[in-house]
C-alpha cells in the first residue's frame, strides 16, 4: 500500500510513530455510520479523527499509520482534502493501511506482519479528543524500557472523579503499585451488578506491600507499546480486546511471560473519546465552553475553518447570513455559508455549513450537520440532524431523535422521542452493502424519504440515542474500602486554577476549586463560579483584542461579578486567563514575548491595581495568589516559563506586585507542589534573587539612616 510522504524525514534514529484506530468494531453511531466511518463524524463541525491528528503533532509523533477497514477511499480523500499529507504537514509520514479485520486483535496481528512499527509507538483510536501533553509519559516508558526489556507497554490515564456520569455498562478497575506505577491486576465492572468485588490472587499480595485500587480512572486506550507487543499479539490469536482480553491475560500470566505494563496517571488536561452519544454531547460542549484549549472553534487550527468567538461562547465563520430579528443563543456555532431566517432562534447549538434555516425556527441543544435544510416554524431539540436531510415546515424534533443522512421529514410531522430515522438498509447478502429502504410516511409523514432504523440482531453494541449531559464515569456506587484507595495528594495540580481556555477542570463534576479558594464550597457557589469564569473571561478576551479602554473592561467586569457574586479571587483568575491567553495569541502570530507581554500589561495598570488590595498589609495574599494563578496557567502554556519571567518583570516595574510580594510567592508552598510548576518558575529565580537584595539593601540603608 503506497505511503503518503510528502517531505524528507528528518535525520532521527527512532522517530516516534502512532498508530490510529479508525474501526472501533462497534455499532453504537447506527444509522450515522453507514455511509461515514466515525472518524470522520463531525464534532463541532470537525472530523472526530482531525482533532485525534492534532493531539499526536503535539506529542511529536512523526509517522502515523492510520488502519482503516471499510471506508479506506473515504479516509484517504479527507486526509488529502484537509491537508494532513502535504508539504506542510505535521508529519513526516502519513499512511493508511486496509485492515480487513473484524477485532483490534485482528488488526495488530496485520501490523506485525506489516512490519512498519521498528520503535516505540503510540496507539489511539480515531475519535479521541485530549490536550494532554504525551512528553512526561513518554520518557517515563522510554527510561523504563532502557532499564527493563521487559516492560513493554505504558497505558496513560487520567484522573476521574466520583460525581462523574457516564452511564457506561463496563467500568475499568486498575491495581497499581504505587512505588513504581506498575498495574498487577485489571477488571471490567459492570455498574448494573448490585455487588462489585475485585478478585485478586494472593501471590499479588504477597509480592506487593502497597497497591492502589483505582476505579476512578478514564481510560481513552491511549497506549504507549514497544514493538515486542506485537508479538504477543501474534503468538494468542485469543486475545481480540485490548483491555478484557490482552491487558488481563498478560498481567494474569505475568509468571509466565515476565511481561510488565505500567500507568501513567494525570489529574490535568482533558481526555475522552466520542464513544457513543452521550459522549459526543458531552465533548462537542466541552469544546465550545473552552475545557479542551487549544482545541477550541476559534483558533482555526483546521484548514480552511475561520471561526470568530464573540460573548457568551457564540461562534460564527465570515459568512453567515442572519436575518435582523434571529437570535443567536450563547454557546452556540454556526458554519459557514449558513442563513437563518426572521424570528429564528437558536441556542446552545452547533450549526454546520451550508445550512438553510427557514423563519420562525427554533434550535435548542441541538446539532445540524452540513447541507441541511430546515423549514419555517419547525422546532429541533436535543436531536441530531446529520448531513443533506431535509426538516419541513412546523415539524418537531423531539429529544433524543437522530436523523440520518439525507433523510426527508415532511410538513407538519412530529419526529418521536429517541427514533432513529435513516434512508438506507444493509443488503441481506454478506457483500455488507446498503440499499435504499422503504419510506414510511407513518414515520417521515407524506411526501418524505426514510424510516424507523431496525437494528441488525447481530450488532450487540447498539444504545439509547438519547443525548442527556453526562461525564464519562459515574463510579460512587463500587463498594471498595477507603483503605483500598490511596489517598490523592494536596498538590498544586489537584487544587490548581481552572481556566477554561486550558482544559482543565477538576475531577469532581461540576466543581471549579482554585489556588487560594476553599475546596468546601457549595455545588451551587461551585456552578455561580463556573458562570462568572465563563463569561468573564469571553468578555475580557473580546475587550482585549478591540483594544477597549482599562476602565471600560473594569465595569463590565464589575457589572458581572455584581451579577453573580463572585469572589476576588475569581475577578483576579478570569484577569490572568484572558490575559495570557491574549498574550499567548500575539505570540503564536510572530510578535515578541517581550512586545506581546508589554502590550497587555501596561496598558492595563489600573485594571490589575484595582484587584490587588493587600499593598498596605504585611501579608501580601493578593500579590501572591495573582503569582500563582499566572504560574497555573502559564504552567500549560508554550513558552511559559519565558512569559512568566516577562509578566512578573512588568508587574514589578509597574508596582502592580511588591518585592514583598514576590518573596512570599517565592516561599510559598503551592509555587513548588509539582515538577511541572517548579520548573516554570526556574528563568524568574534571577529577577527574584535580584529584587530580594534590592530589597535586602533598603532595609540596610534605612537602618544606617535611622542610627545615624
Amino acid at each position: 500500500m503506497p505511503a503518503h510522504s510528502q517531505k524528507p524525514e528528518d535525520e532521527h534514529d527512532d522517530p516516534l510513530q502512532a498508530v490510529i484506530l479508525t474501526d472501533c468494531h462497534e455499532n453504537r453511531f447506527m444509522p450515522l455510520t453507514m455511509q461515514t466511518p466515525r472518524c470522520l463524524l463531525n464534532l463541532a463541525n470537525i472530523p472526530l479523527i482531525d482533532y485525534t491528528l492534532h493531539f499526536l503533532a503535539s506529542a511529536g509523533v512523526e509517522h502515523v499509520y492510520i488502519v482503516t477497514s471499510h471506508f479506506h477511499e473515504e479516509v484517504e480523500s479527507h486526509l488529502e482534502t484537509a491537508g494532513w499529507n502535504n508539504d506542510n504537514s505535521h508529519f513526516s509520514r502519513i499512511e493508511c493501511i486496509r485492515s480487513q479485520s473484524e477485532s483490534v486483535g485482528g488488526v495488530m496481528r496485520d501490523l506485525d506482519q506489516y512490519g512498519v512499527l521498528k520503535n516505540d509507538f503510540v496507539v489511539v483510536y480515531g475519535d479521541l479528543i485530549s490536550n494532554l501533553p504525551l512528553e512526561e509519559a513518554l520518557s517515563a516508558h522510554k527510561k523504563r524500557r532502557e532499564a527493563d526489556k521487559d516492560a513493554i507497554m505504558t497505558m496513560v490515564l487520567r484522573e476521574s472523579g466520583t460525581g462523574s456520569d457516564s452511564r457506561r455498562e463496563k467500568a475499568p478497575v486498575f491495581v497499581i503499585d504505587p512505588k513504581n506505577d506498575r498495574c498487577v491486576h485489571y477488571e471490567d465492572m459492570s455498574p448494573d451488578k448490585k455487588e462489585h468485588f475485585v478478585s485478586l490472587d494472593p501471590d499479588l499480595l504477597h509480592d506487593h506491600q502497597d497497591m492502589d485500587i483505582r476505579a476512578d480512572l478514564i481510560d481513552c486506550e491511549v497506549d504507549i507499546y514497544t514493538p515486542d507487543v506485537l508479538a504477543l499479539w501474534t503468538d494468542n490469536f485469543d486475545f481480540q480486546t485490548a483491555r478484557q482480553n490482552f491487558l488481563y491475560s498478560v498481567l494474569k500470566d505475568y509468571e509466565l511471560n515476565g511481561k510488565k505494563i505500567f500507568t501513567h496517571v494525570t489529574t490535568d488536561y482533558y481526555a475522552a473519546r466520542a464513544r457513543n452519544l452521550r459522549e459526543y454531547d458531552t465533548i462537542s460542549k466541552a469544546i465550545i465552553e473552552r475545557w479542551v484549549y487549544p482545541w477550541t472553534p476559534d483558533n482555526n487550527l483546521c484548514f480552511g475553518y475561520n471561526y470568530q468567538m464573540t460573548k457568551g461562547f457564540r461562534y460564527k465563520e465570515l459568512d453567515v447570513r442572519l436575518a435582523r430579528s434571529c437570535q443567536i443563543g450563547p454557546k452556540t456555532m454556526i458554519g459557514n455559508d449558513t442563513s437563518a431566517g426572521e424570528g429564528t432562534v437558536i441556542i446552545g447549538s452547533v450549526v454546520g455549513r451550508r445550512c438553510i434555516i427557514g423563519n420562525n425556527v427554533t434550535i435548542e441543544n441541538a446539532y445540524i450537520w452540513d447541507d441541511t435544510v430546515i423549514r419555517d416554524g419547525s422546532h429541533i431539540k436535543q436531536a441530531i440532524v446529520a448531513k443533506g436531510c431535509t426538516i419541513g415546515k412546523k415539524c418537531i424534533i423531539e429529544p433524543g431523535a437522530l436523523i440520518a443522512t439525507g433523510v426527508q421529514v415532511a410538513d407538519n410531522t412530529t419526529v418521536k422521542s429517541s427514533s432513529r430515522l435513516t434512508c438506507i438498509k444493509r443488503k441481506r447478502d454478506d457483500s455488507g452493502d446498503f440499499e435504499p429502504v422503504t419510506t414510511d410516511t407513518k414515520v417521515v409523514g407524506v411526501g418524505g424519504k426514510g424510516t424507523e432504523y431496525s437494528p441488525d440482531p447481530d450488532d450487540e453494541d447498539e444504545e439509547d440515542a438519547s443525548l442527556p449531559h453526562g461525564l464519562v464515569y459515574n463510579l460512587s456506587h463500587l463498594t471498595f474500602s477507603t483503605e483500598s484507595f490511596s489517598d490523592p495528594d494536596d498538590s498544586f495540580s489537584d487544587t490548581s486554577d481552572i481556566d477554561p481556555s486550558q482544559g482543565r477542570r477538576n475531577s469532581t463534576a461540576g466543581s471549579i476549586i482554585s489556588l487560594a479558594s476553599d475546596d468546601d464550597t457549595s455545588a451551587s457557589e461551585r456552578k455561580s463560579e463556573i458562570a462568572f469564569h465563563n463569561e468573564a473571561v469571553a468578555q475580557l478576551t473580546d475587550s482585549l483584542a478591540k483594544g477597549d479602554a482599562s476602565d471600560n473592561m473594569q465595569l463590565e467586569l464589575t457589572s458581572l461579578r455584581m451579577v453573580t457574586q463572585a469572589s476576588e479571587h475569581a475577578m483576579r483568575r478570569a484577569i490572568v486567563a484572558s490575559f495570557m491567553r491574549h498574550i499567548s495569541s500575539l505570540v503564536s502570530d510572530g510578535t515578541s514575548i517581550a512586545s506581546a507581554v508589554t502590550s497587555t500589561i501596561k496598558p492595563h495598570q489600573a485594571l490589575l491595581n484595582r484587584n490587588i488590595f493587600d499593598k498596605e498589609k504585611a501579608s501580601k495574599v493578593d500579590q501572591v495568589d495573582l503569582l500563582l494563578l499566572l504560574q497555573s496557567d502559564l504552567s500549560k502554556r508554550l513558552d511559559g516559563d519565558a512569559i512568566l519571567l516577562r509578566v512578573t518583570h512588568e508587574l514589578v516595574n509597574l508596582d502592580v506586585v511588591e518585592a514583598e510580594g514576590i518573596e512570599q510567592w517565592w516561599n510559598d508552598e503551592r509555587s513548588v507542589a509539582s515538577k511541572e510548576v517548579t520548573r516554570l518558575r526556574e528563568k524568574t529565580r534571577q529577577l527574584v534573587d535580584y529584587l530580594l537584595r534590592d530589597s535586602s539593601e533598603d532595609e540596610d540603608d534605612e537602618d544606617e539612616d535611622e542610627s545615624d
